[in-house]
């Protein structure tokens, strides 16, 4: 079976005559509140999954504050991957171009993700009533252990995207918003030094963070620009610092000119491999994944780990991204034990699903290995 193989010298021929060029790309005048700026739309789409984005790229002044209010890397790559997951169901990606919040600033996401004060902690912070916007519960006593397990924080952190549309006179415009709200699973908080942590039921997490998402769509019809436009708002389970597999998107719901909130209901999960959960709750996937690991283990006696994690929806596994952890002595073990992988996920995973395989060394990233569902054979770029 043949692969596509990537390695150093082919990636100029690559850069050079396959991606698009800029004048193959349509102009057009981008819309602004004081301004017309120039913007490119690229003609070029990855797939259907993805969004096109404007160039040139304009930041969110909140970029960069996910990665520091989550607890890992799994959960804020997922809490942004989800959100576009989401906004796919009201922002088609044939219609809708993405660009990164540009109405919530970083000061208004901080405010927000304060607790919210009692009269007498305004006074002592000698703030006022209007700067009292924070959206988690009120404590009164940061040192009661009572108090901080009553009043855990619920709220991590709130993400902003937009999706442009494009008007007949190559003009464009906003289209919709997205927001995804990062609700705490464990809340952490430290007493006299010593860190504790409590567990806030599921519960507690969909009641408090639908409560809050009904306050932030009020507060957005106020900004200048959202009077009517459609607004989704998913909420977010994020799991604990120790976890080696993401959170979720659980609920989702959308306003389309008001504040009324429609709510519906996300099933989607990340399953470990190999794990008990993945016996008990996917045993032919946890099998064909043993299988895998099994025929790995007889190419190689170098081998030092094998890790999958796959993603769920509604019960059907969507894409699984599995480490593999060699020791190798040269770039030739690299470039056959890959090929030998590549077999491998075509033979032992599901067509539907979208599989990556991250060839791993104490060096390192070796090697990647790439098969999406409308691919004939794997993709394979060796570093």
């Amino acid at each position: 079976m043949k692969k596509r193989i990537l390695i150093p010298f082919l990636i100029v021929l690559i850069l050079s005559g396959c991606l698009p060029k800029l004048d193959e790309q349509g102009e057009v005048v981008k819309e602004n509140d004081k301004t017309e700026e120039k913007a490119i739309i690229p003609k070029y789409q990855i797939s259907d999954s993805y969004y096109r984005t404007l160039s040139p790229f304009k930041p969110s002044d909140a970029r960069g504050m996910v990665v520091s209010n989550l607890n890992n890397r799994y959960d804020s790559d997922e809490f942004e991957e989800g959100l576009l997951r989401i906004s796919q169901q009201n922002f088609s990606t044939d219609k809708y171009i993405f660009q990164e919040g540009q109405y919530l600033d970083k000061d208004t996401v901080s405010s927000w993700l304060k607790r919210k004060m009692t009269d007498a902690q305004l006074k002592e912070n000698k703030m006022s009533e209007a700067e009292n916007l924070g959206l988690n519960p009120v404590i009164k006593n940061r040192d009661s252990q009572a108090d901080q397990e009553k009043n855990p924080i619920y709220l991590a952190h709130i993400l902003e995207h937009n999706y442009l549309i494009k008007s007949n006179d190559k003009t464009v415009k906003l289209g919709g918003i997205s927001i995804g709200l990062a609700l705490n699973s464990v809340y952490y908080y430290k007493i006299n030094g010593v860190e504790k942590k409590v567990k806030i039921p599921n519960d507690v997490i969909e009641r408090e963070g639908k409560r809050m998402a009904e306050e932030i769509i009020t507060r957005l019809r106020k900004v200048k620009g959202l009077e009517s436009v459609p607004i989704t708002i998913g909420l977010f389970k994020q799991q604990d610092k120790t976890s080696v597999t993401p959170g979720n998107y659980f609920a989702y719901g959308t306003a389309k000119s008001g504040t009324s909130l429609d709510w519906d209901k996300i099933k989607e999960k990340y399953v470990l491999f190999p794990s008990s959960t993945a016996t008990k709750e996917h045993r032919g996937d946890a099998q064909q994944f043993d299988t895998f690991k099994n025929n790995v283990e007889k190419y190689f006696d170098n081998y030092n780990g094998i890790v999958g994690r796959a993603l769920y929806i509604n019960d059907e596994i969507n894409k699984l991204t599995i480490d593999v952890t060699m020791q190798f002595y040269g770039k030739t073990e690299v470039i056959g034990f890959s090929q030998y992988v590549a077999s491998l996920v075509v033979e032992s995973f599901p067509e539907h699903a979208i599989t990556e395989v991250n060839v791993k060394s104490i060096s390192g990233q070796e090697a990647l290995i790439l098969k999406e569902p409308d691919m004939d054979e794997p993709f394979v770029h060796i570093y």
